[in-house]
């Protein structure tokens, strides 16, 4: 997959052909944003098109147009372009936002679409505003399809017996602790990357030793509380037991993600972990003596291992 970045006037000379080009932030890259994925491709064997391409933004709109509404992420933009590999996308277009927000719609049009991409259909959400002032919408982008040769499809995000779906309703899931709505809204477990720091090594004085990860302010994190997860650690994937909140046993008041692995043994330190979060185990909890939250992590350990023997086998021979 070709990635382009920077100046978009200046990505071209267009594919021989042209190409078939849906736009939009493509955070979590979820089923609705797959089965618009499906449609261009189809879409564009039909018009004799050999290249698909996503033009998605280096941010979230919002962080530069509305910081206080600006949501945080399911996606970073290098976990974004993975997933748009896997799914057969032949060229991702990283838009710098605040350099496109400024461009006339038509600019952008006939510099972008048309000069760099050689756009033969564009595939938009049905509210798609873009260029100066927001000016630019699904009605401008027919009308200049018309003059210069490009189908424009507005549609819904859907799936699966046409129910609706978006990143923002996914978000929500996560927060709240849903992580099983998550995976079934995008279609795979919600991913977190982190990279290891060093902890308070409570976890290893009670037998069950935790990293502790840091990760980037823009991401979405689960509510407080217990998950069972697949660990991507290198090319590896074990299973794990995910803790998220203040650890109030301790009279924590610093939020922390931190995971047990429950079959590893090695330095993790500086290595960047990928959480794939699968199902809530429980909510956080205050025990009033050590010795009682031992014996409810075993427990908890002993959940993920049942949860996560069928998840981890799924995986392992790509079920899942």
């Amino acid at each position: 997959m070709k990635v382009l970045r920077g100046d978009p006037r200046r990505w071209g000379p267009a594919p021989p052909g042209g190409s078939a080009v849906t736009i939009g932030v493509y955070d979590g890259v979820h089923l609705g944003h797959q089965t618009v994925l499906a449609d261009l491709s189809t879409r564009a064997r039909a018009l004799g098109v050999e290249q698909r391409a996503v033009l998605t933004f280096d941010r979230h709109p919002l962080v530069l147009v509305a910081p206080d509404r600006a949501p945080r992420l399911l996606t970073t933009i290098a976990q974004r372009l993975e997933i748009l590999d896997s799914l057969g996308v032949d060229l991702v277009g990283v838009l710098p936002f605040e350099h496109v927000r400024a461009m006339h719609p038509a600019e952008f049009i006939h510099q972008v679409l048309l000069g760099s991409l050689g756009a033969r259909l564009v595939v938009v959400g049905s509210n798609f505003r873009f260029g100066l002032d927001r000016a630019g919408d699904v009605v401008a982008l027919e009308r200049e399809g018309a003059r210069h040769g490009f189908e424009v499809d507005a549609v819904e995000l859907l799936r699966g017996e046409g129910t609706t779906v978006s990143s923002s309703a996914i978000r929500s899931m996560v927060g709240e602790g849903d992580v099983e709505g998550a995976k079934s809204a995008l279609g795979r477990p919600f991913e977190l990357r982190g990279v290891v720091g060093t902890g308070e090594g409570r976890g290893h004085s009670m037998g069950f030793p935790t990293a502790n990860l840091s990760f980037p302010a823009d991401m979405v994190v689960p509510a407080r509380g217990v998950y069972a997860a697949l660990v991507g650690v290198g090319d590896s994937t074990v299973p794990g037991v995910v803790n998220v909140g203040v650890r109030p046993t301790f009279g924590g008041e610093k939020f922390t993600v931190e995971v047990h692995l429950l079959a590893f043994e090695g330095d993790l330190y500086d290595e960047t972990l990928a959480l794939r979060f699968s199902h809530r185990l429980r909510d956080e909890m205050h025990f009033d003596s050590v010795e009682g939250l031992v014996t409810q992590i075993r427990r908890d350990v002993d959940e993920a291992r049942r949860l996560l023997g069928w998840a981890l086998e799924s995986e392992r021979q790509g079920i899942e």
